[in-house]
Order: structure tokens, then C-alpha cells, then sequence
């Protein structure tokens, strides 16, 4: 089968796990306080990391790895589940979904300032489109009143350090394989977010958990912090960083859907027409990569 084909499919794995993410997320925090949420999932997928390493009897990563590993960390570990927690008490899954269109050009960016990679022109140009589809939504939906814009403020922190912890570690992977970068990104970080945990833990949180609540933070564990990422890094080394990214153009399409069906939230015709424009800008941005 062809390699290309592979680190896409790959990808688009990934994407479809990471779709998931920001609905269970609005789950998650009307049970827990974002502190704690960000804690608790990386507690949770960092164990099993750690049980993986040890079964699998991987490697240890070089001091010189472990400084990589420390980005890979503040991007796809603290930094994307903290600020998306933050901003879901603020805005609506289905408008926070909207904000990943942001996404692919964000680690194109990291792309070509940590990893040399070189997009032609036209591919920037699609890449861009995309993203005004997103931001001209953005302008067009909303009254910017001051829930609203700190929902906003969050998500953009979301992407531009989530953008930088994928190119981050897929420009690792290429190393140390991609399951290993995730798996260790969260061991080196257990102890801090154990801490984190530990502080932000209250006896009501115990109290006000529920079902729907639980089965969230689990999915966003061990599927959005651990499983998703096997995929996705292998599909970023191997496919190109900003070439496989743009995947995550189809996303919002994936997110919407499960926002609508889960949360029963109301999708608007814009969002469906700048989602449409956005997944029209992926096989243009896939060809020029």
C-alpha cells in the first residue's frame, strides 16, 4: 500500500478521535473546573503512557529529546486542553469547533519555522482562504460581548500552542516514532499535572460528578490525549507536517455534527456554509503541499 496513502489515512484517523474532543469537553467542564480537567485527563493518559513504555520496553529519549518532548507537553498537553476548557465555559462547542479551521494553517506556520518544511505558494493561498472562512464566521456570528470574547481569546490561544505541539512532535516522531512522543510527552509532564490535580481537587467535584461526565473525561484521556495521537503523529512524519494538516479542515464538519446529535446545540447555515468552503479548501491545500 502506498506510504502516502498511509500517513493519510493515518491522519484522518486521528482527525476523526480529535473531532470528539471539544464536545466531551463541554461535557467535562460542567462537572469539573478547567484546572482540574486539564489535570485529571493528563494524570489519566499519562499512566497508561507510562504502562505502555514499560510493556512495550521502548527506548529512553535523549536529554536533547526530552527538551522536545517539554514543547511537545505546553502544546498538545497543558496548553490546547486548558484554554479549550476555559473557553467552553465561555461559548458553545459547536462555535469552538468552528475555531479548529484555524488549525491546519497554525501548524503549517510551526511547520516551516521548526521543521524547514517549504509549501509552494498556491498551497499558503488555499491555507489562507480556509482560515478567512473561519475568521470572517467568526466577525459575521457573533456579538462580542465579554463571554463571548474571552471564549474567543482562549480558542485562539488553544490553536496557536496546539498548532505548535503538532508540528513539534511530528517533526520528533520522524526520530522516535510517534506513539513514543506522545507517551512520553505525558510521562515527563505527570508529575506537574499530578500537582495540578492534587490542588485543584475539591470534595464537590465528587459530589456533582455525573455518568455523562465521567465517560467524557475518559474519552478525552485515552482517546483525544493518547490513542488519537498515535495516528496523527504517524500521519504528520510520514505524510509532511503541513501537507497532512490541512486534514484538519474536515474536522469541523466531524465536531459540528457531534455537537448537534450529543449536545443537541443548534447549528446555524453559516456554519455550514463556511464548514463546506473550509473541507473545499483541504483537497486544494493537499495538492500544492
Amino acid at each position: 500500500m502506498n506510504s502516502q496513502f498511509l500517513a493519510w489515512l493515518s491522519g484522518l484517523i486521528g482527525v476523526v478521535i480529535f473531532s470528539g474532543s471539544l464536545p466531551a469537553t463541554r461535557i467535562a467542564v460542567m462537572d469539573f473546573n478547567p484546572w482540574f480537567l486539564t489535570g485529571i485527563r493528563a494524570v489519566i493518559a499519562g499512566i497508561v503512557a507510562m504502562v505502555l513504555l514499560k510493556i512495550l520496553k521502548a527506548k529512553r529519549p535523549s536529554k536533547r529529546d526530552c527538551g522536545n518532548l517539554v514543547y511537545v507537553a505546553v502544546g498538545v498537553v497543558v496548553g490546547f486542553p486548558l484554554f479549550t476548557a476555559l473557553a467552553l465555559q465561555h461559548i458553545s462547542a459547536a462555535f469552538s469547533i468552528v475555531f479548529i479551521g484555524l488549525l491546519p494553517l497554525s501548524t503549517a506556520i510551526f511547520a516551516v519555522l521548526r521543521s524547514n518544511e517549504r509549501p509552494q505558494l498556491t498551497f499558503w493561498l488555499f491555507s489562507l482562504f480556509g482560515s478567512g472562512l473561519v475568521v470572517l464566521y467568526i466577525l459575521l456570528d457573533i456579538s462580542l460581548n465579554t463571554q463571548s470574547f474571552f471564549g474567543i481569546l482562549y480558542m485562539l490561544c488553544a490553536i496557536i500552542l496546539c498548532g505548535f505541539g503538532y508540528a513539534e512532535g511530528a517533526n520528533l516522531a520522524k526520530k522516535i516514532g510517534g506513539w513514543q512522543v506522545i507517551c512520553w510527552a505525558l510521562v515527563i509532564s505527570l508529575p506537574v499535572m499530578l500537582i495540578v490535580t492534587i490542588y485543584n481537587y475539591s470534595s464537590e467535584i465528587l459530589d456533582k460528578l455525573t455518568l455523562s461526565g465521567l465517560v467524557a473525561v475518559l474519552y478525552i484521556s485515552i482517546f483525544s490525549m493518547l490513542i488519537g495521537f498515535f495516528f496523527w503523529y504517524y500521519g504528520l512524519s510520514k505524510g509532511g507536517i503541513a501537507s497532512v494538516g490541512q486534514l484538519q479542515l474536515l474536522q469541523p464538519f466531524m465536531g459540528l455534527a457531534l455537537a448537534a446529535v450529543i449536545l443537541h446545540e443548534p447549528i446555524s447555515a453559516n456554519m455550514l456554509i463556511i464548514t463546506a468552503g473550509v473541507i473545499c479548501c483541504v483537497a486544494s491545500a493537499k495538492k500544492f503541499a
